[in-house]
């Protein structure tokens, strides 16, 4: 863990400094799609395992055991021919110091995600190039999570993996598929770039080192002082909220941490919990039976 720490600090120093891979489980479900033959979305998973696992998406050799866990859900609602329509759930965790313990730090569903592939057909990625928007929105949500990862780890340390993915949105806003663009709609993979990479959600980026680097990092030794730093974190989110109410990357925090800030709060030692409860149920208002576990 220490090892990998030190790594993320040397992020100053540009992104070949620290490289992070990732083990990630592809899913692909078609229980909606009326298919009899049901080898072609076999055929995908297994592909789509080989690309996001066996893809160098950076420049460090990491053994298997600190690869950040994550996880994709790929739900087709239609396909016809080579033509596929769908939704992706995507997931990641990551290590707590001194514990067995996977935190989750990032829960989204892309519910624009449509695509071309044909049965067999070799899946790569072109950094400089859109050649498919299968691989390109699989890409995207990599950096993603290794922005997200390395935010946790060193302060705004994710910044070479999150300009990885804006950059991807630069190539793909032309290929003429939803979610790229800024307008087709809400919660779209330009606005998650751009609310990772902006000034006015710096909060958000700050509340996620001192979450967990100075909170989860530290409830194996003080759980005390663990659950002041992840409670004094949402003050940040509050300031954020109040700037930027029901914003794309709050919404994304508390989808992957309410049952996990509940559980922080509802055991160990014994703190006033009174005002962290008032400030969850106004920047969280739809968690508002999770937060009332918060004793």
């Amino acid at each position: 863990m220490l090892k990998r720490i030190n790594f993320l600090l040397f992020l100053i120093f540009g992104y070949c400094a620290f490289a992070q891979e990732i083990n990630c489980t592809v899913i692909v479900n078609s229980d909606q799609v009326d298919q009899t033959n049901q080898q072609i979305f076999r055929t995908l998973e297994r592909s789509l395992n080989d690309f996001v696992n066996r893809t160098r998406w950076t420049n460090m050799q990491v053994e298997p055991e600190k690869r950040i866990e994550c996880s994709m859900l790929l739900t087709i609602t239609d396909y016809e021919n080579s033509s596929f329509n769908g939704t992706l759930q995507i997931q990641s965790n990551r290590e707590v110091f001194n514990s067995n313990y996977q935190s989750p730090v990032f829960n989204h569903r892309d519910k624009q995600f449509s695509f071309n592939y044909v049965e067999f057909q070799p899946l790569f990625f072109n950094p400089n190039v859109f050649d498919s928007n299968l691989t390109a929105v699989l890409t995207y949500y990599i950096y993603v999570i290794l922005g997200i990862d390395a935010d946790t780890f060193s302060r705004e340390g994710g910044t070479p993996f999150f300009k990885q993915a804006q950059n991807i949105v630069g190539l793909a806003q032309g290929s003429g598929f939803a979610g790229w663009q800024q307008t087709d709609g809400n919660r779209t993979r330009w606005e998650l770039t751009d609310n990772l990479l902006s000034n006015t959600f710096r909060e958000y980026r700050l509340a996620l080192y001192n979450y967990h680097r100075l909170g989860m990092d530290n409830m194996a030794e003080n759980p005390m002082l663990g659950k002041r730093s992840v409670a004094a974190s949402m003050n940040l989110f509050a300031r954020l909220n109040q700037n930027r109410p029901n914003s794309f990357v709050l919404q994304t925090f508390f989808d992957a941490k309410s049952d996990e800030i509940a559980n922080i709060f509802s055991g160990g030692p014994a703190m006033d919990t009174a005002k962290l409860v008032e400030t969850l149920g106004n920047i969280a208002p739809l968690y508002t039976d999770t937060w009332s576990r918060i004793k």
